[in-house]
């Protein structure tokens, strides 16, 4: 990699900044990106713009969160092992607690009638958040397909699996990047498929099988991580109800942060604020092992050829499966107003180019007025 331009910073000062950036980095993984670019090449100089590009690669070759990865990777190279620790836990720690503090009140047992109501109305735009988020996504994949016959397959078997078997979608994903393997004649022996079965009795290590699907064994990053949880958390192990789990994905949507964080509204839901820690603590863990023992090979991961065609597999179903999540999201749907709040919102993300945060926040603010006007609300 190319030289730092600049002397590193302090800790004190990676706490700082990269703090600040978990607090202002609304918007998912395009914003966080921004943000890191802006203080670490445009503003700082500390890293050197291929540096910064060829880490956002790498970084895409991985499970899990890959801007989470990134905010952890750019702390690494400036200040060790002890900077990804500081740097990590100072971007992530500002949305998870926001999102612990509202699940406390969204997902309280009797919460107050404008509570369910906002958490209603945002949970009605889930739905159209995914295929938002899974279209955004798709020029730049198709673009980067091999065989567009085998990328169209695994974009469907991606959507298929989101919508029909979600809490194996990991199976389907990790099959597709062996596929293309395969397909490109190169060996497949370094996957380990990772497909334990989780504990039976749906306590702490239940939750923390789905949280490590989440942090580990998720391509893709954002709305893939849903249908990993959503079959676990809501048919199988009854942690929350359908309009519980829509309240989790908007709480993960709107605060600032890794979109990763709604795992610890799930975790909230099922074992309380403790729950909730431990569930982050797993889904993030992951993040931290691979900058900690692999960032020195992140220059050679991006090279690879067997990475990549694991990629180029993954990646399709992947987007498949964020595009797939969009059904189950909308049948988690009880109420008739709903729809139409779905409709408003996919009209301002689709029709009208609003954010995500904005539309969810006016999808809530749709739920409070219906709500308080004395409308059904799940």
């Amino acid at each position: 990699m190319v030289e730092r331009k600049r002397e590193p910073p302090g800790l004190l000062t990676i706490a700082r900044e990269w703090g600040r950036i978990g607090c202002l980095g609304f918007g998912g993984p395009p914003a966080h990106i921004a943000l890191l670019r802006q203080l670490c090449v445009a503003r700082r100089e500390w890293l050197a713009p291929r540096e910064f590009e060829d880490a956002i690669a790498a970084c895409n070759l991985l499970p899990g969160p890959a801007s989470t990865q990134l905010a952890i990777f750019c702390a690494w190279r400036l200040r060790g092992r002890a900077g990804a620790l500081v740097g990590g836990a100072c971007f992530i720690l500002p949305g998870l607690i926001l999102v612990l503090a509202l699940a406390a009140l969204f997902l309280a047992g009797s919460p107050p009638r404008w509570v369910n109501g906002a958490g209603a109305g945002a949970g009605a735009a889930v739905a159209a958040v995914a295929v938002q988020a899974g279209s955004s996504l798709l020029p730049d994949s198709w673009r980067g397909a091999r065989s567009q016959a085998r990328w169209l397959a695994y974009l469907a078997a991606g959507g298929a699996a989101a919508a029909l078997i979600g809490p194996w979608l990991v199976l389907v994903l990790v099959g597709c990047g062996v596929v293309e393997l395969a397909a490109r004649r190169v060996g497949s022996s370094t996957l380990p498929l990772l497909a334990a079965a989780s504990g039976a009795s749906g306590g702490l290590l239940a939750l923390a099988w789905v949280a490590f699907k989440v942090g580990a064994l998720s391509y893709g990053g954002g709305f893939v991580i849903i249908p990993l949880m959503q079959g676990d958390a809501v048919n199988r192990y009854h942690w929350l109800t359908d309009a519980q789990f829509l309240n989790a994905v908007a709480l993960g949507q709107v605060t600032p942060g890794p979109v990763v964080h709604t795992v610890a509204a799930v975790g909230y839901g099922a074992a309380g604020v403790g729950g909730g820690l431990l569930a982050a603590l797993v889904a993030f863990s992951p993040s931290f092992a691979f900058v900690l023992l692999g960032g020195a090979y992140f220059d050679r991961l991006r090279r690879d050829e067997r990475a990549q065609a694991f990629f180029n597999g993954a990646g399709p179903a992947a987007v498949g499966a964020i595009l797939g999540t969009a059904i189950p999201l909308t049948r988690a749907l009880s109420e008739s107003w709903q729809y139409g709040v779905l409709a408003g919102a996919a009209l301002l993300l689709f029709a009208l180019r609003r954010g995500v945060v904005l539309s969810l926040l006016l999808a809530g603010a749709t739920g409070v007025v219906i709500a308080v006007a004395g409308g059904s609300v799940p």
